[in-house]
């Protein structure tokens, strides 16, 4: 991807902006009902864009929980830089937009009738239904990895409970210990998601562990942001962290949890703490639904995100396939707004209109080094085609890394602020 300037970005994403709502304000309401299933970046966004583009729709948004811990900015937390509260966001911005929430479980969906049934014994009916289930985990993918395994070598891939328990084991562990991390082959939540976390937890280490070391067991040969990933590394981490990818032996092909001990065709490694991420899936509530292909990944049109195997029911978010773009909070609520505005149109009689979507992804090494990345997309019929983009250029000044790592915290507060705010 080639690189672009910041004020260059900003106008393209601007510009997606007023296409996206284009063509939106129409005369006379539908008067149809719209369920959202999930409250994560993209259905929370398109439960409230839904609403917005449309107030005569009736929009419910189920979700089981009464607040959301955001994956974005967890990382930060395990590094020591945020409280859980600050990435932590409650639905009463979502009540307020006149969006009805429900905090249940869909336990059942029936496509020919368009009913959800929930956990609490609640029947729904919709004329449209939107799914944003997330991502679940395939533990079967290695001997010795299970839900119960997470507890002694937490994930941290769904943040709350597991992103506490990681970072309780971190300030448990002693000086001098082992860190290990095992990132998920492709695709997976957040590509650059677990160097960003290798990144914070070397801070916590250079900063109140500093004999210890980290080890990045990869199964893959290449990651996101890669180049400035390592020039950061080097200039922060040099003796702390190490990067062992697949050809090298990264590959865990058994997990020992109760030791927490990965082990590769090339050794076992024990660690004072393991961070073991699990190969992805759609979440469960898809399979349920019966909306993955082979690959337990969510089909859909790119155009309107309506399921190649349902009619009437959407799916955006990590859970979908989306070719040409990642899977990630940005992206997801991109995404979102792009689909309230076609089943909007749907629920009209009108004919969708071509998405442009876009991305910004910022990574932290440091608290005060940050890079980014950033895409600007259209819909075409084979996918997602980049329009424009690109990486922060390498060999910066601190003062550029520093103002990457404002802009980072800037995003964060803006677009959770434009979610649930």
């Amino acid at each position: 991807m080639t690189h672009t300037t910041r004020r260059n970005f900003l106008q393209a994403t601007g510009a997606v902006a007023a296409l996206t709502l284009t063509g939106c304000v129409t005369t006379g309401g539908s008067g149809a009902r719209v369920i959202v299933v999930g409250g994560g970046f993209g259905g929370a966004t398109a439960a409230r864009y839904t609403k917005m583009f449309d107030p005569s729709v009736s929009v419910t948004l189920i979700e089981p929980n009464t607040s959301y811990t955001t994956c974005p900015f967890s990382n930060a937390y395990l590094g020591g830089l945020r409280n859980l509260a600050s990435i932590t966001h409650t639905y009463q911005g979502i009540s307020k937009a006149g969006v009805n929430v429900v905090h249940d479980s869909v336990v059942a969906v029936d496509p020919v009738k368009k009913t959800v049934r929930t956990k609490g014994g609640k029947s729904m009916s919709y004329d449209r239904l939107i799914m944003s289930p997330g991502i679940d985990f395939r533990f079967d993918a290695t001997p010795g990895s299970s839900e119960a395994a997470a507890q002694l070598t937490p994930h941290a891939w769904k943040a709350g409970p597991q992103t506490v328990l990681l970072r309780k084991q971190l300030d448990a562990m002693e000086n001098g210990g082992l860190v290990v991390i095992s990132p998920p082959t492709n695709p997976f939540r957040c590509p650059p998601g677990p160097y960003e976390r290798a990144s914070m937890i070397a801070h916590f280490l250079k900063t109140q562990r500093p004999k210890s070391k980290l080890l990045i067991l990869d199964p893959k040969s290449k990651f996101s942001k890669q180049g400035l990933f390592m020039e950061g590394w080097k200039m922060h981490y040099k003796d702390i962290i190490e990067w062992v990818p697949v050809d090298k032996g990264g590959k865990v092909v058994e997990l020992d949890a109760k030791n927490r001990t990965a082990i590769t065709d090339f050794g076992e490694h024990k660690a004072a703490v393991l961070n073991f991420i699990p190969d992805q899936k759609a979440g469960a509530i898809a399979f349920t639904a019966g909306l993955t292909n082979k690959s337990g990944w969510c089909p859909v049109d790119f155009s309107t995100f309506e399921s190649k195997i349902h009619k009437g029911i959407h799916v955006v978010g990590d859970a979908a396939i989306v070719k040409g773009m990642p899977k990630s909070g940005n992206a997801a609520n991109s995404e979102a707004k792009a689909c309230a505005m076609a089943v909007v149109n749907l629920l009209k009689g009108n004919k969708p209109g071509t998405p442009i979507t876009s991305n910004t992804c910022y990574s932290l090494i440091t608290p005060n080094h940050g890079i980014s990345v950033t895409a600007v997309w259209e819909a075409s019929a084979d996918g997602y085609k980049t329009k424009s983009g690109g990486l922060s250029p390498m060999g910066r000044d601190e003062k550029f890394r520093e103002q990457e790592s404002r802009y980072a915290r800037g995003w964060y507060t803006n677009i959770t602020a434009a979610v649930w705010g």
